[in-house]
């Protein structure tokens, strides 16, 4: 694929039902308790991208056996390998911070590395977390690091500060079950950012026969025990679902996006009342949800901290938008795939339009967008940002279109179809 992607401009209101790939947060949470569980376990219509693939890689290292068919992945505990082993996290936060904690309980020695820029991604909590939990390890703040496993880990109680973001909790939850008196785990600092993701992992550690107690805000106790393996079915990427609501919203136009969960712990779903704030609505059609845009879009003022991840998108839209809108609660977004802030402002500026990057967000001024190159920084959806403002502004360039293979591998394929 050329290094720069045309992004398709339609003649009228975009119409299309379109059927996402799985989820990557659930696939790759599933996959760490599979391999941590008593018994094998069957996932079915597992996500198959690059971040779950380092994810499937990374355990396959560590003595999980893998057997990755079409349509499901038969996921085997075995015993823990030895040895030296070498993980490459890519630029995938949850194999750099979920893995680890899992190399702990094995015997080997486990050196973690990554893309260039996963070299600047905030690993000073998950380094300074396992020490805290006595686990060996050399490195400092950042990839790479190397993790001594010595097969179990005894210390039950941690206090740390995830303000940066909520993957470190998670790591810790879903291994905890493993440690030998469990853990309380503590979080003290600014609010956990994405509380859905946590919300996500509580409930498959439950689902296993896990017995998490998160009564206490900031406070997580894990039980000691084991992890049930289940047969599980994965669900669709609401996150990934975001440009193609947002096609409907900026076009005028209709997207139905296929099996939209009754209940689900992903962040995703807030895109139901995000489109409601562009003006847009959204109304379920069977199992499809259906999502029409306005006339006008209107501006919004969003505190995102919760859901950060759908930003670059929602942030597109704004820039499209009738009014001048203020994005909030996103401080974390700097120590994402890249700075999404200060990408934003820059690619949305370079295009014409006025964005101010804020302490913790982004005031988003529309202004008569032009045609122009649109820098992604190896960023899946910086990407399907500047798809969106394709939509709207002929010309626009997208440089690596291909980084949305990090976790929706036909992306390009699907959004041409959907304009077409």
């Amino acid at each position: 694929m050329s290094d720069l992607w045309a992004a398709p401009t339609p003649e009228g209101p975009v119409n299309a039902r379109v059927t996402l790939p799985s989820s990557k947060s659930l696939t790759n949470r599933l996959l760490v308790l599979a391999a941590l569980a008593e018994s094998p376990s069957v996932i079915r219509h597992p996500l198959v991208a690059r971040d779950t693939v380092l994810m499937a890689d990374a355990l396959a290292a560590l003595g999980t056996d893998i057997a990755r068919g079409d349509d499901a992945w038969l996921v085997t505990p075995e015993p823990p390998a030895t040895g030296e082993i070498a993980i490459d996290c890519g630029l995938a936060g949850t194999v750099m911070r979920f893995v680890p904690p899992v190399a702990a309980l094995s015997k080997a020695t486990v050196t973690f590395d990554g893309d260039a820029r996963a070299r600047e991604r905030p690993m000073a909590t998950t380094i300074a977390s396992l020490r805290g939990l006595g686990i060996e390890i050399d490195g400092d703040k950042t990839l790479p690091f190397t993790v001594h496993g010595h097969g179990q880990v005894s210390a039950c109680e941690l206090s740390i500060d995830a303000s940066a973001s909520s993957q470190f909790v998670s790591a810790l939850l879903l291994v905890a079950p493993r440690f030998a008196h469990g853990l309380t785990l503590h979080h003290v600092g600014r609010s956990v950012p994405s509380q859905p993701h946590l919300d996500m992992t509580v409930a498959e550690l439950r689902k296993r026969g896990v017995t998490v107690d998160d009564s206490i805000p900031g406070t997580w106790h894990v039980e000691p025990g084991p992890i049930a393996g289940i047969d599980v079915t994965v669900e669709p990427d609401l996150s990934n679902a975001g440009a193609f609501i947002a096609a409907a919203l900026v076009t005028g136009g209709t997207v139905h996006i296929a099996d939209w969960p009754e209940q689900t712990t992903q962040a995703g779903d807030a895109w139901r009342t995000i489109a409601g704030e562009f003006g847009g609505t959204s109304t379920h059609d069977g199992t499809d949800l259906e999502f029409t845009g306005p006339a006008s879009l209107d501006g919004v003022d969003l505190d995102l901290h919760d859901v950060g991840e759908l930003t670059p998108v929602v942030a597109a839209v704004a820039a499209l938008a009738s009014g001048p809108s203020r994005l909030r609660g996103i401080a974390h977004l700097r120590g994402h795939e890249t700075d999404r802030l200060a990408a934003l402002a820059t690619e949305l500026n370079r295009l014409g339009g006025d964005v101010e990057e804020t302490e913790d967000g982004l005031i988003i001024r529309p202004r008569p967008l032009r045609g122009g190159t649109f820098h992604t920084y190896d960023d899946h959806r910086m990407a399907h940002a500047a798809a969106v403002v394709g939509l709207v502004v002929p010309g626009v360039l997208v440089e690596n279109v291909g980084t949305t293979a990090k976790t929706y591998p036909g992306f390009v394929t699907d959004w041409a179809w959907m304009v077409t």
